[in-house]
């Protein structure tokens, strides 16, 4: 089913994100860890793709065997890292063959070691490209990223929201936000996006806090803010590894109950392969 449809419905829309596993038996727990998921009843899940499409296969696997086995709806990443159109065009072929109808489109990252993004020669510089190639010969519900604290490589806040409009304007059905643990930075992106004409669903990204030298690196690559709450939250537990996780929990559960108070169509937990917090969190939340 396309998420595109399932945002209509007016119900909140909750799901998670996982990235593929390096061993075939990661994957086997990762199955298990999807279907301890699926009592949650997820919107869907979605899958990342490895830079330059270097977990292609097992991304796909993935995807297509949490919607034919467990009956979960998914959504498979797509980015222009590295590939040609024909090769992209072989991937979207794929991908509807095997029954998938939900894709994130996005530009990619820069390969381990670049700090600048090469497009391929024959491939796409910007996701409004591939949102747009997508939309030329396929029937996919598309979803494109977006940035609530700003691109870290935009020139400008307004840079980044034009960025957003092309994509939108391509095709893209709705909008899912890069982490933020602060929901003003939702809530006036949201407001922002709105003045500009651009009327999608944005669907917030939500992290849970499980790790601080994790937390200090992920914000630090994507530019997100540690907001004043949460590191009063997580300085009394910094040496507990455990505190961490249950002061990660509280904190997003008020962030999600404040973001759906607000007026948000769902939550979307990066989950880093892991149940423990994002379930938790899901379950303390009026349904």
């Amino acid at each position: 089913m396309r998420i595109s449809e399932l945002l209509k419905t007016g119900r909140p829309s909750f799901s998670f994100e996982f990235f593929p596993p390096k061993t075939d038996e990661d994957a086997a727990q990762l199955m298990k860890t999807a279907e301890s998921l699926r009592a949650l009843e997820p919107a869907y899940v979605s899958v990342t793709w490895g830079a330059g499409g270097s977990t292609r296969r097992k991304t796909l696997d993935l995807v297509a065997d949490i919607k034919s086995k467990l009956g979960v709806e998914t959504m498979a990443h797509l980015t222009c890292v590295g590939a040609s159109r024909s090769e992209i065009d072989a991937v979207l072929k794929e991908i509807a063959d095997r029954g998938i109808e939900n894709v994130l489109a996005l530009r990619g990252d820069p390969p381990k070691g670049r700090t600048d993004f090469v497009p391929h020669p024959d491939g796409f510089k910007h996701a409004d490209e591939l949102v747009a190639r997508i939309r030329t010969g396929w029937n996919f519900c598309v979803a494109v990223a977006g940035y609530p604290e700003g691109h870290p490589e935009a020139t400008s806040r307004s840079a980044d929201l034009e960025n957003l409009k092309r994509k939108v304007s391509a095709g893209a059905d709705f909008v899912v936000t890069q982490l933020f643990f602060d929901n003003a930075a939702y809530f006036d992106f949201v407001e922002r996006v709105r003045n500009i004409g651009v009327s999608v669903p944005i669907l917030p990204g939500l992290m849970p806090v499980t790790n601080i030298a994790q937390l200090e690196r992920f914000t630090t690559m994507c530019g997100a803010r540690i907001p004043p709450a949460l590191s009063r939250a997580l300085d009394p537990v910094r040496n507990d590894p455990e505190g961490v996780v249950r002061a990660g929990i509280e904190y997003g559960v008020t962030q999600a109950a404040g973001l759906l108070a607000g007026g948000a169509p769902g939550i979307h937990f990066y989950t880093l392969n892991r149940s423990r917090s994002a379930a938790e969190i899901l379950r303390r939340l009026p349904r």
